[in-house]
């Protein structure tokens, strides 16, 4: 893939991190909120996965990335996707703001392997101007973690980054669409009763996945058709009602009981019961 030829009295643009997931314990990739200013931008072939979400007032914009071409209007969610060892060059018209997400090849690779396809290899495509609102609400999702600041349990952006791949990969949301499938009874259980008696400690899909001998993907769909919503969203709730009871008997401090239900610091309790519950640690701890 050759490099795009460009005017060399062309005016370079510049960019500039506003918010990343940067010292939030994510696995696999990141995040980041960039202010990108009106010019040209060139993205050399990188070792990883990118995506970039055009967020906010509509930009018109040329690009050119995999010998393809393509003069457009931006607007809000729209989703240009460069794989690995791909690149390409982006001239925007006016200032803009870009949620720029990216995934290890490897992490991409392992769900890649994980994933079911009679058809032959699946593997990350260049897109542009992809709109997908699948693919927005993750990255919403994503947004809303580094807008909160806080070091999380790894297993929120895990789970929300592998459903994104899998999504780019070309699987539907759910790779077990048209099936009636669960998870059995006891393997539910085994799950849900390893995740209790794990709260005080960091999970990760992989661990889950294998008390039950399954992929991630499948895990992922089973469990959230088993339980009504995605696995991360279950570990997040059962540890607020957690810190719920503990602030309830009164016998801990506020940190102590962050960590007793598996938050990394008191903020990040704050952060989901506030998320949650619409209250405060303190103001639940005064109300009970």
């Amino acid at each position: 893939m050759s490099a795009v030829t460009a005017d060399s009295n062309r005016h370079a643009g510049t960019s500039v991190s506003l918010r990343s997931s940067a010292g939030l314990g994510w696995q696999g990739g990141g995040a980041a909120l960039l202010r990108v200013s009106a010019g040209q931008h060139r993205f050399p072939a990188m070792a990883y996965h990118r995506i970039g979400i055009h967020v906010g007032t509509p930009v018109r914009a040329r690009c050119a990335c995999d010998g393809r071409r393509q003069s457009r209007l931006q607007a809000h969610g729209d989703a240009d996707v460069v794989p690995a060892g791909v690149e390409g060059e982006w001239t925007d018209e006016a200032d803009c703001t870009i949620l720029r997400v990216w995934f290890d090849d490897r992490f991409v690779r392992s769900i890649a392997e994980q994933m079911e396809n009679p058809w032959g290899k699946r593997e990350i495509r260049p897109q542009l101007q992809l709109r997908d609102p699948r693919i927005n609400s993750l990255a919403a999702a994503l947004l809303a973690e580094i807008d909160a600041g806080t070091a999380c349990d790894p297993l929120f952006a895990e789970s929300v980054s592998t459903a994104m791949v899998v999504r780019l990969l070309g699987a539907t949301d759910s790779p077990l669409r048209g099936r009636t499938a669960m998870l059995a009874t006891h393997k539910a259980a085994r799950v849900t009763d390893y995740i209790e008696s794990h709260l005080d400690q960091r999970l990760t899909l992989g661990e889950l996945a294998a008390l039950v001998d399954l992929s991630v993907p499948h895990f992922k769909a089973l469990f959230r058709e088993t339980l009504g919503m995605p696995v991360h969203q279950y570990v997040v709730r059962r540890r607020v009602e957690r810190a719920m009871a503990l602030l309830i008997e009164g016998k801990l401090g506020l940190s102590q009981v962050a960590l007793e239900a598996g938050f990394a610091h008191q903020s990040h309790m704050a952060h989901w019961m506030t998320r949650l519950l619409g209250v405060t640690p303190r103001a639940f701890a005064k109300g009970s």
